[in-house]
Order: C-alpha cells, then sequence, then structure tokens
C-alpha cells in the first residue's frame, strides 16, 4: 500500500493503561492492551515503529485547557474529591488517583504523534489510546478529561501547519474538538456520528458549520439509528472526500472511536468490522493524494471490548503500517486464548464479520424519502456551498 511502508509509527506503553476508571466502567484500558496484543500476534508490530508516549507538560495542556481546570484535575486526583462543576467524579468521569498523569500521558503521546508526523519522521503514526474527544476547555465529558485531539491539533498551528482536516468517525459527535477550533479557519472539523436528537452528546447537527469568522469549518452529518455499512458509507463518501479535497490540508488528523459497531453497547448504528477497515483504508488513500502520506490517527470510543474493538483498531494498525490485514485472517489462537485467560471468554475466529462494504454512490440519486439521504443533503447543502462546491449529487 504504501511505497515507504515501514516508516509509520505507534505510540504507545502500557503504562497508558493507567487511565483506568474502574473495573465497572465501560471505558476498560484492557481494549487498547488487548488491541496491541492481537496486532503483535498478527506481526502488525513488525512493520510500525513502536515509540514510547511521553507526558504532556503544562504549558502544552493550557494550550487548549484553561489552567484553573488541569488544577482542579489535580486537586482531585490527590483528594478524590468530586468536582462535579469540572465533570469530575461524575458517573462518565469517576476520579482515580493520579488521574492528572494518566490524562496527560495520553495527551502526550498524542502531541508525539503529530510532531513525528509534521515534522518527517514518519509518514503516518497512530495513537490507539487517543481520541478523547469530548473533552472541553474547562471540563471534562464523555469519559475524556483532556482532550488529546485539540492539544495535538494546537501543537501543529503552533509549529507552522496551515490548513488542517480532522474526521472524526466516533458514533457520538467530536464536540470537544469541534469547539476547540469552530472559530478557526485553519482547521476544517468532519464529524459523521449518530444523531444528538437519539445520543450524547445531543449536538452535531447539519447547521452547525463553523463560526462567523470560519464559515464551513465545521461539517456535521447526522445519521439515523440503525445505519449499517452500506449507508454509513455513502454518507462517508458522500461528504469527506470531497470537502477534503478542496480543503487542501497539509496534514490529516482522524479519530476512528468503533463505537459505531453492531455489537457495541452504547449505541444504536449497525456497522460491521468490514465496513470500518473500509473507511480506513478509504483515509489513508485520501491522505496520500491531498497531504502526500501525512496522517495521524486515533482511538476513541468502543465498548465492545474482546468482540469489536481489538479486531477493528489492530485493522486501523495495519492500514496505518502500510499493509493491510486481509479481512479473512484467522485471529491467532494464542490471543484467542489469552481472551480466555484473562476474561473468560470466547474471543471472535476472524478479523472480519462476513460483511462486503458495499454502497451505492451519492451520484447514483438522492432519495428524499429516507431519513439517511436527508442527513446527508443537509449537509451537503449547508457545507458544500461555503467551499463552492456543488451540494447536487
Amino acid at each position: 500500500m504504501d511505497a515507504c511502508s515501514g516508516r509509520s509509527a505507534v505510540v504507545y506503553d502500557s503504562s497508558m493503561g493507567e487511565y483506568d476508571f474502574g473495573p465497572h466502567h465501560p471505558m476498560a484500558p484492557m481494549r487498547v492492551a488487548l488491541t496491541m496484543r492481537l496486532a503483535g500476534d498478527l506481526g502488525v508490530l513488525d512493520r510500525l515503529e513502536v515509540v514510547a508516549a511521553p507526558t504532556a507538560s503544562l504549558d502544552q495542556l493550557v494550550t487548549v485547557h484553561d489552567p484553573a481546570f488541569i488544577e482542579a484535575v489535580e486537586k482531585a486526583g490527590a483528594t478524590m474529591t468530586p468536582d462535579v462543576v469540572h465533570g469530575l467524579g461524575t458517573d462518565d468521569n469517576p476520579l482515580f488517583p493520579q488521574i492528572h498523569h494518566a490524562s496527560a500521558h495520553i495527551v502526550g503521546a498524542s502531541i508525539e504523534a503529530c510532531r513525528r508526523v509534521w515534522q518527517g519522521e514518519n509518514i503516518h503514526a497512530a495513537n490507539p489510546m487517543g481520541g478523547l474527544h469530548h473533552a472541553m476547555p474547562d471540563r471534562a465529558s464523555g469519559f475524556c478529561i483532556y482532550n488529546d485531539v485539540a492539544v495535538g491539533i494546537r501543537w501543529l498551528l503552533d509549529h507552522g501547519a496551515e490548513r488542517i482536516a480532522y474526521v472524526d468517525l466516533d458514533v457520538h459527535h467530536g464536540d470537544g474538538v469541534e469547539r476547540a477550533f469552530y472559530d478557526d479557519p485553519r482547521v476544517l472539523t468532519i464529524s459523521l456520528h449518530e444523531t444528538g436528537q437519539m445520543l450524547f452528546p445531543g449536538t452535531g447537527f447539519a447547521e452547525d458549520t463553523g463560526g462567523p469568522d470560519a464559515e464551513g469549518s465545521a461539517a456535521n452529518v447526522a445519521l439515523p439509528p440503525g445505519t449499517a455499512d452500506h449507508g454509513w458509507l455513502r454518507a462517508f463518501h458522500a461528504v469527506v472526500p470531497d470537502l477534503v479535497r478542496e480543503f487542501r490540508p497539509e496534514i490529516l488528523v482522524t479519530q476512528q472511536g468503533c463505537d459505531s459497531h453492531a455489537d457495541d453497547p452504547l449505541a444504536d448504528l449497525m456497522l460491521s468490522v468490514d465496513g470500518q477497515r473500509a473507511a480506513y483504508v478509504a483515509l489513508h488513500d485520501l491522505a496520500h493524494e491531498v497531504t502526500h502520506g501525512k496522517w495521524v490517527a486515533f482511538g476513541g470510543g468502543g465498548y465492545a471490548v474482546v468482540d469489536v474493538v481489538p479486531r477493528a483498531w489492530t485493522h486501523l494498525l495495519a492500514v496505518v503500517s502500510g499493509t493491510p490485514v486481509d479481512p479473512s485472517t484467522e485471529v491467532p489462537g494464542s490471543w484467542r486464548e489469552h481472551v480466555r485467560e484473562i476474561a473468560g471468554l470466547e474471543a471472535p475466529i476472524r478479523m472480519t464479520d462476513g460483511k462486503v462494504p458495499a454502497y451505492r454512490d451519492w451520484r447514483s440519486g438522492y432519495d428524499p424519502n429516507t431519513w439517511l439521504d436527508r442527513q446527508v443533503n443537509a449537509t451537503r447543502n449547508a457545507v458544500f456551498p461555503l467551499h463552492g462546491l456543488d451540494p447536487l449529487p
């Protein structure tokens, strides 16, 4: 896939699992540990440079987050006293010791991934622990304490990037990243997510297109519950490639939350691992077409800890490495036995859900009788003219 295969990196070390909200919280750090082990057992990590994750400094965190919020995170982690005003100690964001350090560690990993790609050390880089896209400047939100994606993008801007495209594939709207750059015309944010009419955080609609000084800098595709591979990929290809090509970014930053899967317990989309993998390949190819391959990929949501996340993100890491894993590949027996030992569960046998990720191209016609097409059409009508594009198929 890549002429320079082997020049990609994954920023990760096992201590990042300290970002742990406890045994009953859906965001289990085991999901990333299982991903890295599966990627290792399949030989994917042999094709990646595995880089230890640094910890973000206070100076780096304050490029996005209010100093008072950072102080609140440090205090809450030290005293284990909830601070609901700052979103700390809630059901979504329970406290744990050293919560500041663990959160800053993930931010540091994302900055490092951005740095390595921007400065040419690697053509692609991934941080599967990253993608904490809900955190706001002054509060934690949606399992996210600090917004590693926004800090990474801010680092790129502060180090010379003038045009950055961010594509968010999580089932939940990428509200924190959008908010951080809503008034900045240098950053295009695109989010495909289950409609906020049905799902947290309740935002991200077609009419949300950027602030007064940055109209067209945000694009949102709010998808109906039950959207499966064919509809989701139809929406993706009807919006993402045209906007990214027209925006002409210097680097592509993406979030690959895999909670859009049919088996995810927290949402209502119906994608397969095969559909998700198809999107990763499309983003990789788009980066090579538009940004000379400069691509930074993050994880995000995903709460089917054994059945979905490790396979989906192993596919992501394989695409980042330049050598995708064939979906028909058998899941190694060593990995399945490891799952039995630590979780008492039977893991999937293959790297596929047995689906063919086909879709109907938008240029074949728009059907106003379908909720999906109405949503896609609304996004195209709201955003495309702001970029000089024709919203019609």
